[in-house]
C-alpha cells in the first residue's frame, strides 16, 4: 500500500510541476520499465507496452488484414469490397473509414507528394479516379481531407480553412452518392467545428444525421466536441447534449456513456481536490457509463471506446477492481481516448495499467483473483 500511496503523490506532484504533461488530460509520469514499482503485465496475460496495438480502441481483424493488404499492394479494391459488405448505419462502417483516411493520411505525412516517386495515399486517388461514384471511396477521400487539416494546418488559418472547405465539398459529393448513409454528414462534423458553423447550420446538420441513424455514438461524440467550451459551446451546453443523449438512448445503447466524456472534455487545468473523480458529478458519469457497459452488445464496435475511458477514471477514482474488469477486456488495443491524446499511447495506456494492478494488489487482489 505504501508504493501504491509513493506513486499516487508522485503523479500529483507532477500534475503541478511538470509545464509539459497536458494536465487538463489527466496524464500520467510514466514508470520505467524494470523501475521496482513497475507492475509486470505478463503477471496478468497483459500485453508488453511494446506490442499494444495503437491503431485502434479495439480488435477488426477484417480491417487489419485489408489495411495491410491494401498498403502492401498499393491497391484500393478490398477496401473498396470491405466498405461496400459493412452496413452503412452502424458504427463499424465510421469506424473503418476514419482508419482508411487515417492510413492515407500518414502514408502522405510519411511520404510526401514531390517528395518521393510514389507518394503516400496513392491508391485514395486512384480509387476516386477510378471509381468515382463509390459511396466508401468517397466517405474516405472526404475524412482523408478533415484528418489533413487537423493534421498539417492550424485552425484559423487560411491554409486550414481551404482544405476545410474542400472537405466539406466532398462531403456533399459523398452524401449525393449515398443520400442514406450518415456517415458524409458524421465527417461534416468536424467541418462545422473547425469553420466554426453558426449554431442554427449546426443544428440543420444534425437533424440530417438523427434523421438516419439517431442512436449513432460515433455521430454523438463528434458533435459534443462543437458543443464544448473550448470550441463553439460551454460546459453546461455539453453537459445538456451528452445528458439528452443518455436520456434518450434506447436499451443496450451505450449512449448512456455520453455525459463521461463530457466531464472529460471538461477536466479542469489543474485539479488540487484530492476528492475529484469521486464528487458526485464524476461519480454519477462513471455510473452511467458502466451500466452502459453492462447493457450493451458485446461485440458493439464502440464498447471498446467506453471502457478505455472508464479505465482511466477508475483509475483516477482508486476504484481498482473495477479498473482492471476494464483492462481485461481493451488490453492490447489502445487507440482511444484519453491515450491517443499522448504523444506516445502505448506508454500513457502501460502507465495507468500499472497503476491499477498496484491498486488491486494493494487491496488483496492477485492474478488468481481477477476474472476473466
Amino acid at each position: 500500500m505504501e508504493i501504491l500511496w509513493v506513486l499516487i503523490a508522485l503523479v500529483m506532484l507532477g500534475f503541478v510541476v511538470l509545464p509539459f504533461m497536458r494536465r487538463r488530460r489527466g496524464m500520467i509520469e510514466q514508470v520505467p520499465p524494470g523501475h521496482p514499482d513497475a507492475a509486470d503485465p505478463a503477471n496478468y496475460g497483459f500485453v508488453r507496452q511494446e506490442e499494444l496495438d495503437v491503431r485502434m480502441p479495439g480488435p477488426d481483424q477484417d480491417l487489419l488484414d485489408v489495411l495491410d493488404l491494401v498498403q502492401r499492394t498499393q491497391d484500393y479494391k478490398a477496401a473498396s469490397q470491405l466498405l461496400a459488405g459493412t452496413e452503412s448505419e452502424g458504427e463499424l462502417r465510421w469506424q473503418r473509414v476514419q482508419a482508411f483516411a487515417g492510413a492515407a493520411s500518414l502514408e502522405l505525412q510519411q511520404r510526401p507528394s514531390g517528395v518521393s516517386e510514389s507518394p503516400g495515399g496513392q491508391w485514395l486517388r486512384v480509387w476516386r479516379t477510378e471509381q468515382p461514384k463509390d459511396a466508401g471511396g468517397a466517405a474516405v477521400h472526404a475524412e482523408f481531407l478533415v484528418q489533413q487539416a487537423w493534421r498539417t494546418a492550424t485552425p484559423g488559418t487560411d491554409e486550414f480553412r481551404i482544405i476545410m472547405e474542400e472537405a466539406k465539398s466532398a462531403c456533399g459529393d459523398a452524401a449525393l452518392l449515398a443520400p442514406g448513409d450518415p456517415i458524409p454528414y458524421i465527417i461534416e462534423l468536424s467541418v462545422a467545428r473547425g469553420l466554426a458553423y453558426p449554431r442554427a447550420e449546426f443544428e440543420q446538420l444534425w437533424l440530417k444525421i438523427l434523421d438516419r441513424a439517431p442512436a449513432h455514438m460515433g455521430a454523438h461524440l463528434a458533435a459534443l466536441h462543437y458543443w464544448c467550451e473550448k470550441w463553439h459551446g460551454s460546459r453546461q451546453l455539453a453537459y445538456d447534449f451528452a445528458e439528452a443523449a443518455a436520456a434518450r438512448a434506447p436499451q443496450g445503447s451505450l449512449l448512456a456513456a455520453m455525459p463521461l466524456f463530457a466531464v472529460f472534455e471538461h477536466l479542469p487545468e489543474v485539479n488540487l481536490v484530492s476528492g475529484f473523480y469521486q464528487s458526485e458529478v464524476v461519480t454519477k458519469a462513471m455510473h452511467g457509463a458502466l451500466f452502459a457497459v453492462h447493457a450493451a452488445r458485446h461485440d458493439d464496435p464502440m464498447l471498446a471506446h467506453v471502457r478505455h475511458l472508464l479505465l482511466f477514471f477508475l483509475v483516477r477514482g482508486e476504484r481498482w477492481a473495477e479498473a482492471m474488469d476494464q483492462l481485461v477486456h481493451v488490453d492490447g488495443h489502445v487507440g482511444a481516448l484519453p491515450w491517443t491524446l499522448s504523444p506516445d499511447p502505448a506508454a500513457e495506456f502501460a502507465v495507468y495499467r500499472a497503476l491499477a494492478v498496484a491498486g488491486y494488489e494493494a487491496n488483496g487482489g492477485s492474478p488468481a483473483t481477477l476474472p476473466h
